[in-house]
């Protein structure tokens, strides 16, 4: 993980408090050696969002809610949707075989916000 993706997480974390304080009990981040690798965000309903974001370009944007109601939403880039459009960037839609397109963008910072506003506007319907 590079510098630069480190200065993302940190303002990601000081991000999610001013933002979505409202849904938020925790967040913790996972390190090897002073690099953060993943951080997880725990939800007042309990449920996850595990964010990972390597320096190679490889993602994984991953709710879990499947404890809550069975169902999880990930964007990521692993190559194993050949038939999606936008391969390898694709979004599982409630669950691993609801798989469509990926509007995220390519700026990590702007696609975790914009996978926690969705977030945000799901449990504010709940």
């Amino acid at each position: 993980m590079s510098k630069s993706l480190n200065d993302i997480y940190d303002k990601l974390i000081n991000a999610l408090y001013l933002k979505y304080k409202h849904i938020i009990k925790r967040v913790t981040s996972q390190y090897r050696g002073n690099r953060i690798i993943k951080v997880r965000i725990i939800f007042l309903d309990n449920s996850f969002l595990d964010i990972f974001w390597s320096s190679s370009g490889k993602y994984s944007l991953h709710w879990e809610r499947r404890h809550i109601d069975n169902t999880l939403y990930r964007y990521d880039n692993a190559p194993h949707w050949k038939d999606i459009p936008t391969f390898p960037k694709h979004f599982h839609n409630g669950s691993e075989d609801n798989v469509t397109i990926s509007n995220l963008p390519d700026n990590p910072f702007e696609a975790i916000m914009q996978f926690l506003d969705f977030i945000a506007h799901m449990l504010m319907k709940k």
